[in-house]
């Protein structure tokens, strides 16, 4: 399947997430966060991902799909900036570009080949359910590994929340996904913009409708029930 681009379509995601809002907004930053890269049907020969479980991590290159098309501005006001400051476009990895080409690197936990199906079990991916992948290629330390690289503004830890949960919403949460939760919900989904205390957030996670608030560094998860 080729877009308007010629690109074509090899994989689409399998996450969680069935919206934009609470994907972290970096590859990596949630390593216990589960997804699939489940290929196309014509894409599924394992030929094409023969060697590939020899190597740890691997680049995922796809569409940001769910952003509305609009006109493209030269520039951009980053998270870490504060949701104010305005860069360069080309200086950030908003998804708000002339092309919409995403970029994530991810580990590789397994290669799986059954019923005709081609799928990669992945960790740490920032996608949306359903996103088309146009590229996959393995991350080479050698080439890609930069101890010594400056970040400019994106340099450094991230910021942290600690996360709670109300004592009468701890127990409907599943444990095999309690862990990626808490990593999502620490790197703090909100805009960058909004620090209303009073404000609740909710989002779609694994079919489970996440609400929550946060007042200064704490989060607390307030309302989970099964997505409608």
């Amino acid at each position: 399947m080729e877009n308007s681009a010629g690109l074509t379509v090899i994989a689409r995601m399998k996450s969680g997430f069935a919206s934009k809002f609470g994907i972290p907004r970096q590859s990596g930053i949630v390593k216990d966060l589960k997804s699939e890269v489940v290929f196309e049907p014509e894409f599924s020969n394992p030929d094409f991902v023969r060697g590939l479980d020899q190597f740890s991590h691997i680049w995922l290159l796809w569409e940001f799909s769910a952003v509305q098309k609009r006109d493209i501005s030269p520039t951009v006001r980053p998270p870490r900036l504060g949701g104010n400051t305005r860069v360069g476009v080309f200086a950030t990895r908003s998804p708000f570009r002339p092309n919409s080409i995403g970029l994530s690197c991810v580990k590789l936990d397994a290669v799986e080949h059954t019923g005709g199906r081609l799928i990669l079990h992945v960790s740490g991916a920032d996608l949306m359910d359903g996103t088309p992948i146009y590229d996959i290629k393995p991350y080479l330390t050698y080439a890609d590994c930069h101890p010594d690289a400056l970040c400019s503004f994106a340099d450094g830890e991230i910021r942290r929340l600690n996360v709670v949960f109300d004592d009468a919403v701890e127990d409907k949460i599943p444990s095999d996904v309690k862990s990626a939760l808490c990593g999502i919900l620490a790197c703090d989904p909100r805009p960058a913009y909004q620090d209303n205390p009073d404000r609740v957030y909710g989002f779609s996670f694994y079919g489970i409708e996440v609400k929550f608030c946060v007042r200064g560094d704490t989060l607390t998860v307030i309302g989970v029930s099964p997505e409608k």
